[in-house]
């Protein structure tokens, strides 16, 4: 029987291209976001290779989150992979006068969402004694960079919560670990720039940034680990990116 992969934010970017590769290896999946057409469009689409049942919800609902996990067909259960990958960053402001309502929804959807969304399948895995849970961080949960305070505090707070999942469930035998990537080309600079698609541009200028599919298929690798190994901690950035504030813009100028 395949194993069974709930992703979260599937709809698109890093949670979509891992939704193909697992589809791709057999995995059975539980796919969740909050656009119903592109779900639907996904659904139809991996299909052809696997089982998928779809959920549409925003993570930092929990009412949604708890109807939505618990309606979760027999025939879907039980998750034997959690992917947190859900989650965004909204504006790029110093401190002093950002928006609250950006603070909120980073801290709702990147850390109170993870945490909505694991407890009941957190649960069921303790039950089985078995599981694998990934959380999506960033290198903003490594190291924190100007005018991306709330953000940064956001991604350090996953960073800490697997550190602390993976010690809490680590008499169970469940895997939890997570993957940070860099600058990666998705719609996660028009989201932080609520649209504007010429700002977000701007983000890539002069380098190949990392690509949704890089870290897909590190995240493939991870699940498919034997049993007794845990890729627990993985950062991957750019060739072009040393740190958040070290970026070399004129790769795409000085050759392979």
């Amino acid at each position: 029987m395949n194993k069974i992969a709930l992703i979260t934010g599937a709809t698109s970017g890093i949670g979509r291209a891992t939704a193909e590769q697992f589809a791709g290896h057999g995995f059975d999946l539980v796919l969740c976001g909050r656009r119903a057409e592109r779900l639907q469009a996904l659904q139809t689409q991996l299909s052809e290779h696997v089982r998928v049942h779809t959920l549409q919800f925003d993570v930092r609902d929990r009412e949604a989150v708890q109807e939505a996990l618990a309606s979760i067909p027999d025939e879907f259960r039980p998750i034997d992979i959690l992917i947190n990958n859900a989650g965004n960053a909204f504006g790029l402001d110093p401190v002093q006068s950002a928006s609250v309502d950006d603070w909120d929804a980073m801290i709702d959807s990147n850390v109170k969402g993870l945490l909505y969304v694991s407890e009941p399948i957190i649960k069921s895995m303790v039950a089985r004694r078995a599981g694998h849970i990934i959380n999506l961080g960033s290198t903003a949960g490594k190291e924190v960079y100007p005018k991306g305070s709330v953000y940064c505090a956001s991604k350090h707070a996953v960073d800490a919560l697997t550190k602390g999942m993976r010690m809490d469930l680590n008499p169970f035998g469940i895997k939890v670990a997570s993957i940070n990537p860099g600058a990666v080309e998705t719609e996660f600079s028009n989201i932080r720039f609520k649209g504007d698609q010429a700002q977000a541009d701007k983000v890539y200028e002069g380098y190949e940034p990392l690509h949704a599919e890089d870290i897909a298929d590190i995240i493939l690798f991870m699940v498919t680990r034997p049993l007794h190994v845990n890729v627990a901690d993985v950062i991957v950035m750019p060739r072009a990116q040393a740190s958040a504030l070290v970026l070399n813009r004129n790769e795409k100028t000085q050759g392979a």
